[in-house]
C-alpha cells in the first residue's frame, strides 16, 4: 500500500476505515500502528499492541456508504445507480454538484468520473463531506463552500453532468445551461413529489430535452424455512430522481 491509501481494517465486529501510514489508531482492543501497512496489501491481517488482528481490505463504494460519518440521509445507491447508468457517466467526464451533504454521491461520482466540484452551504456538512472525501483517498473530487444558486454564475468552467441534492433544486434548474456542456444532463434528486413537481415546472420554463422522472424501487428478498417472500423490514422508495439533457 501507498502513504494515504484507504484502507477498511474488519474483524470479529470491529470496523474502521483508516489511511495507510496516517499515525495510530487507538481502539479498545489496542493500538494499530497504521505505518505497517506500508508493508503490506490489501487482504493481509495486522496486529494491535494487544495483538487482536483486523484484515485490511479495500473499501469500494458500498463500504463508502455504510461506514463513513453521515450528516443526513444521503443519495441511496440504486438512485445513485440510475444517475450512473441515465448519464452514462465516465472516466472522461466532468461533474458540478451541489448539496455535498456528508459527500457520499460525490465519492460515488467521483470513483466513475474525471472529476467532481460540489458545493455545499453548511459548514459542518463541508467539513465532515471534506474528511470523508479523503477518507475515500479521492483527489479528484473537489468541495467549495457556498450556495450554488449565487455560486453557479462565477464558475467559469463547463460540465457533462450536474447534480442537484437541494430543497431549492427548482430555483437552481433555470441556470444549469450556462454551466452544461452541449449534450450533457442536469439530474435533480427530490425527496417529495411536491419538489420534483417544482423541478418539471421549472425545467418546462428554459431548453432541455428528454425530460424524465423516475421512481426507483427496492425490495430484498427474505428466505426462511417457512418460504420466500419481500422482506418487510426495509422500505424501498427513497426519492424521485429527473433528468433533463441539454441540446
Amino acid at each position: 500500500m501507498k502513504p494515504g491509501d484507504p484502507v477498511l481494517l474488519k474483524g470479529s465486529g470491529k470496523n474502521y476505515f483508516v489511511t495507510a501510514g496516517n499515525g495510530d489508531l487507538h481502539t479498545e482492543v489496542g493500538v494499530f500502528k497504521l505505518d505497517r501497512l506500508l508493508e503490506m496489501e490489501y487482504g493481509d491481517s495486522i496486529a494491535s499492541h494487544l495483538g487482536f488482528e483486523l484484515k485490511t481490505r479495500r473499501p469500494r463504494a458500498p463500504d463508502f456508504f455504510n461506514k463513513l460519518k453521515r450528516t443526513g440521509a444521503p443519495v441511496n445507491p440504486k438512485d445513485i445507480g440510475m444517475i450512473i447508468s441515465h448519464t452514462g457517466l465516465n472516466k472522461q467526464d466532468t461533474v458540478l454538484d451541489a448539496g455535498t451533504g456528508s459527500g457520499i454521491l460525490a465519492i460515488y461520482l467521483g470513483l466513475v468520473a474525471k472529476r467532481v466540484l460540489s458545493y455545499e452551504a453548511r459548514q459542518d456538512f463541508l467539513d465532515v463531506a471534506r474528511s470523508n472525501i479523503a477518507l475515500a483517498g479521492l483527489d479528484n473530487v473537489e468541495v467549495r463552500s457556498g450556495d450554488i444558486l449565487q455560486e453557479i454564475h462565477s464558475i467559469d468552467e463547463t460540465f457533462d453532468v450536474v447534480t442537484l441534492d437541494l430543497h431549492h433544486a427548482s430555483e437552481v434548474v433555470p441556470f444549469v445551461a450556462e454551466v452544461l456542456n452541449p449534450g450533457g444532463f442536469c439530474v435533480v434528486f427530490s425527496p417529495f413529489m411536491e419538489q420534483a413537481k417544482d423541478v418539471r415546472q421549472a425545467i418546462n420554463m428554459i431548453e432541455l430535452e428528454e425530460v424524465v422522472t423516475f421512481e426507483c424501487t427496492q425490495r430484498e428478498i427474505s428466505f426462511s424455512e417457512r418460504g420466500t417472500r419481500p422482506s418487510t423490514i426495509r422500505v424501498g422508495h427513497s426519492g424521485y430522481v429527473t433528468f433533463a439533457r441539454i441540446p
